[in-house]
Order: structure tokens, then sequence, then C-alpha cells
């Protein structure tokens, strides 16, 4: 991991001259959503956005996979997690989840974004495991606390 470029051609503010794929092999092709994963440039995605693209949800996930700086790619999570679409949304979640296990950071605004998803999701999980507690919301802290009581509840002998 670097100090905020893009491991593919582009650099963390997104001003980078690539195609906009971690694998360099060509542009994303919106229409039918291939190479969105390896997407590694915010300005990309942010376009995807503009335009109102319907796999862009997809491109966030890559771009949580594959960009260096988290600070640039949190704004992007933030925004699929906003969207009115739900699948996009979804991403979002999937988004946030990467994010908290690759760069074990998060940001206020997803955290408030997050709370209006149903609990149990990906990035509740991802977030409790490699975040320290103490920076985690009070409900995600009661989440997972249930969740460990129900469970030894269920299994009180083990």
């Amino acid at each position: 991991m670097g100090t905020g470029t893009a491991r593919g051609t582009g650099t963390a503010d997104g001003s980078g001259t690539g195609t906009g794929t971690a694998d360099g092999a060509g542009g994303p092709d919106w229409r039918d959503g291939s190479k969105l994963i390896g997407v590694d440039r915010p300005d990309v995605v942010l376009a995807a956005f503009e335009r109102g693209e319907p796999h862009v949800g997809v491109a966030v996930i890559g771009l949580a996979l594959n960009h260096d700086d988290p600070a640039a790619v949190l704004p992007m999570v933030a925004r699929a997690l906003e969207s009115a679409d739900r699948e996009v949304r979804r991403q979002g979640v999937i988004a946030l989840a990467h994010v908290a296990r690759l760069h074990r950071t998060v940001d206020r605004r997803c955290l408030e974004l997050l709370r209006r998803c149903p609990r149990g999701n990906e990035a509740d999980d991802d977030l409790w495991s490699f975040l320290p507690h103490r920076e985690l919301p009070l409900w995600l802290w009661r989440h997972h606390m249930w969740e460990r009581l129900v469970d030894r509840l269920r299994r009180p002998f083990d």
C-alpha cells in the first residue's frame, strides 16, 4: 500500500491519465458492466454517478478494492449509500466492508448512512472485525452485543 497513489494508472485525486481500471486493459464498459471491478480512479466513479450509470455500484466496489487512499474512496462509498437505487446502496455496503477490511478506517458520514441500512450486513461485520471497537458508534455496539448474547443463549454449554 502506498501513500495515496492508486494501484493502477490514476492518482489519489483521480487526475491521472489512465483508463480507470487497475489492470490497465482498457476502460470500463458501462453498457454491460465489464471491467468495472477494476476501476481505480475516483473521477471515473464520480462521472458515472453524474451520468446515472446503472452499474456504478460495481465501480464503487472496484474503487474500494483498488485505490490506496480511503479518503478518496469513502466519499464515493457515501454517494452509493445515499443512492435511491437499492442495488447501488447494497453495493455501497459491500464497498464500505472492503474499505474497513483493507484500510481499517471509516468516516462519520458513511457510519451515519450505514445506520439506515438493515443490520447484519457485510459492513457491520467488517467494521466490528477490523476497526478498534472504541471508534465505533453505540448502535453498532448494541447490534453486536445483542448478537453475542443471543448466540450465547443458544449454546449455553459450549
